[in-house]
């Protein structure tokens, strides 16, 4: 799902956000509640900022083994700050996280991050490495529940979850240097039109921020389609007015 200081480098500031909250923001095999697929599936998305085209996201979940997710600018952002971000996640059954890797090119910074979820010992060991450097920038351990999500687990656990709107529930999740019980707010049922199609959808929000796993102030949407399949629709990411809104709306799905 590494999803920053009041001074930023990057336009958009997809360096920190849009990494880890916007798929910040799906497991290898569905829950009772999502109709599950015969084959792998791969779902594409725009990536939206202030009205401009600003980057592209692809998320691939096989039929069995590990999920992967990529982030790209393009067009004039991709001039300015040019961003490839990468994230391949494994699960257990019941999406708890095993592990978790990020590799990020934002600018000029290029960061592998690696988290290990050891479900025996509830430990969750955290390694970011510098490779320009060549130099470790932080190493972590902490205690974490014998099963937790990390970002994309987190996304797929919300699938199979039946929140009735204007009720909430609740997600263990960890980053790594962090966990929380991510509380997740179900709060209006929406159509959306994107160019997958239109979705009868519903809206969540998810408490993400503000010190609950990511520091920075920003607000987490997730609309989710309001049926047996449960689709991500769009992912909405708002921060400070400076930066402001970040959106993922889904352009087409492959199944195979």
């Amino acid at each position: 799902m590494p999803l920053v200081a009041t001074r930023y480098t990057d336009p958009i500031g997809m360096r920190s956000a849009g990494a880890c909250a916007l798929f910040s923001l799906l497991c290898t095999a569905p829950g009772p509640a999502v109709a599950a697929d015969p084959g792998g599936t791969t779902l594409y998305y725009s990536v939206d900022w202030r009205l401009i085209r600003a980057g592209s996201a692809k998320l691939v979940i096989p039929s069995k083994g590990p999920v992967s997710l990529t982030l790209e600018s393009v067009g004039l952002v991709s001039k300015l700050y040019k961003v490839d971000d990468r994230y391949t996640a494994t699960h257990d059954a019941g999406f708890c996280a095993t592990s978790a890797t990020m590799l990020s090119s934002e600018g000029k910074r290029r960061r592998e991050t690696k988290v290990t979820f050891d479900r025996e010992r509830k430990k969750a060991s955290y390694l970011e490495k510098d490779l320009v450097k060549n130099a470790n920038v932080r190493v972590d351990e902490i205690d974490v529940p014998a099963c937790v999500q990390d970002i994309i687990g987190g996304l797929m656990q919300l699938r199979t979850m039946k929140i009735d709107v204007g009720h909430s529930g609740q997600i263990p999740m960890s980053d790594g240097k962090k966990f929380a019980q991510v509380r997740l707010e179900a709060q209006a049922r929406e159509e959306l039109k994107t160019t997958a199609g239109t979705f009868k959808t519903i809206r969540y929000e998810a408490f993400l921020f503000g010190g609950v796993i990511y520091q920075r102030p920003a607000r987490v949407f997730v609309w989710v389609s309001d049926d047996a399949r449960r689709v991500p629709v769009q992912i909405r990411v708002r921060l400070q007015l400076a930066i402001g809104t970040i959106t993922l709306s889904l352009e087409k799905e492959d199944h195979t």
